[in-house]
Order: C-alpha cells, then sequence, then structure tokens
C-alpha cells in the first residue's frame, strides 16, 4: 500500500490544488481537458489538484489564463507563495525556470553524486530525505520539482548535456543496492541518448575537489551561465569572469576523463557490483 504524506491543508500548494479541481469542475472541463492547456498529462493534473506534484510557474500561468482569475482565485500568486515557503533552495529557482530549460548545452561536474538532471526518483528521494528536519511533504515536494527539471530531456528539441561524474560516485551508496543498481541502469539508458554524453573521471583528480558546478550555454547570443553548489548554499550568475573560470576549471577536468565508450563499461562494471 502507497502511504502518501499528511498535507498540510492551509499550505499554499495544497490550496493551489483545491482552487484548480473547483474552477475545473466549475466550468465543467475534464482534467485530460485542463491537461492539453498546461501541456501535460491527466495523470499531472490529478496530482496537482492532490497536492502531490508542485506545479510549475508556467502551470500557474496558464491556468490563470483559462480560468481568467475567477472568483479572484490567481495561480501565479499561490506559485508565489509555494516557492517563497521556507526549505526551498531560492537561489536555484532562476536556474531551473530560466536558463536550464532554455540552455543549448549544459555541461556538469559532480565529484559526489549523480547530476539531477540524470536521477531516478529513489535515488532523489533518498538524497532529499537525508536533509535534517526535512518533512515528508517538503521532501515529496523536492523529488516532484527534481523529476519537472528532467523534461527537457525529452524536449522537441533538448540540450545537448555533457556530464563528467567522479568515478567515486558509482560506489558511493544511496539508498541501498537496489536503488544504486536501478540508478546505474537509468545511467546507462539515458547515455543511450545522443544529447546525452557521461564520461567517467579519475580518482586521481584533484582539480575539482572544490565542488559541483553546471555551466549553460545559451541560444542567441545570451552571455552563458553557471550554477555553482556548496554545501550550505549556491550561486548563480552570468558574470563573465566567473563563467569564464568554471569554463578553465571544466577542461582542467575533462582532461582526466575517460572516453565515453569506457566511461561506459565502467558504470556497466559498478552495476553489476550493486546486483
Amino acid at each position: 500500500m502507497e502511504v502518501v504524506p499528511a498535507l498540510d491543508p492551509g499550505s499554499p500548494r495544497v490550496r493551489f490544488g483545491v482552487e484548480l479541481r473547483r474552477l475545473r469542475e466549475a466550468a465543467q472541463l475534464s482534467q485530460t481537458a485542463v491537461a492539453s492547456r498546461l501541456g501535460c498529462t491527466q495523470t499531472q493534473v490529478s496530482r496537482l489538484e492532490k497536492a502531490t506534484r508542485t506545479p510549475s510557474k508556467s502551470d500557474a500561468e496558464r491556468l490563470d489564463r483559462l480560468f481568467g482569475a475567477a472568483d479572484g482565485v490567481s495561480f501565479v500568486r499561490f506559485y508565489q507563495r509555494i516557492i517563497a515557503q521556507p526549505g526551498g533552495p531560492v537561489w536555484f529557482r532562476s536556474w531551473a525556470e530560466e536558463i536550464e530549460p532554455t540552455a543549448r548545452i549544459l555541461r556538469s561536474w559532480d565529484p559526489l553524486l549523480l547530476p539531477g538532471l540524470l536521477q531516478t526518483e529513489a535515488y532523489a528521494r533518498c538524497l532529499f530525505s537525508q536533509a535534517p528536519q526535512i518533512t515528508p511533504d517538503e521532501v515529496e515536494e523536492r523529488v516532484q520539482a527534481r523529476l519537472r527539471r528532467q523534461r527537457i530531456l525529452g524536449q522537441d528539441i533538448p540540450p545537448l548535456v555533457l556530464v563528467l561524474v567522479d568515478l567515486g560516485v558509482l560506489r558511493r551508496k544511496v539508498g541501498g543496492a537496489e536503488v544504486m543498481c536501478e540508478q546505474l541502469s537509468h545511467l546507462l539508458e539515458a547515455a543511450r541518448r545522443p544529447t546525452v554524453s557521461i564520461q567517467i573521471v579519475s580518482p586521481e583528480c584533484l582539480t575539482g575537489l572544490m565542488g559541483a558546478f553546471t555551466i549553460a550555454e545559451l541560444p542567441d547570443g545570451k552571455p552563458g551561465a553557471i550554477h555553482a553548489e556548496s554545501s550550505a548554499d549556491g550561486q548563480v550568475t552570468t558574470d563573465l569572469d566567473s563563467v569564464t573560470a568554471m569554463w578553465k576549471r571544466y577542461e582542467a577536468i575533462r582532461l582526466w576523463a575517460y572516453p565515453e565508450h569506457i566511461s561506459l563499461k565502467m558504470i556497466e562494471k559498478a552495476r553489476r557490483e550493486w546486483t
């Protein structure tokens, strides 16, 4: 039996779902009809109404256009209250909502974990559940936000995703052997996409020990952007000096990376070890 975490009936996420269902039924629209307006599935609309999926900014904007602020309801205001709640990575919102979805190329390095775009739900849930004093509701919100980010891999024109990962990540137990086996299988499956490249980096590389980061190459001559992570906070910037410095670090790390065909064999070997 699936255990559904208790939700605060007064939370903006729950209110978002309650008002969506009320206005949808008042307009005599099915969940499928609303899903077609949002560009998602009926199941995802159902999860919005049940507050088990966190809405995106575009969800809120499209719903406001659909219902025309009926009865004074503003889904954008609900969305703003949701993302303003404590515990969420405020610094990351501009990256996840504006930069990452429009990037032409995403280059990432991670010395400790697999990148969020390639994580399974179980792997991500285990990571988030380890945060100090986090509630089941907050874990679910963060997991669903991470899964929404991964939609960019299925866009009509997806970004080119170039991933560098430290060898030790393949053997860092997250959630147990079953989770790791599933995660590494997912990684191998993702690598079959023509727009995804995964390379394993030798543990002798010391250049990347300062932390994980991602570089976004944007279209139409827009300046590049980076996000760099730390244990307490993160940074998103388009500052030219910062972007240039991160490019140099990325290239220095890449020199220690195994060729892709060898990297995939290393992932497969690690997967068998977790089986």
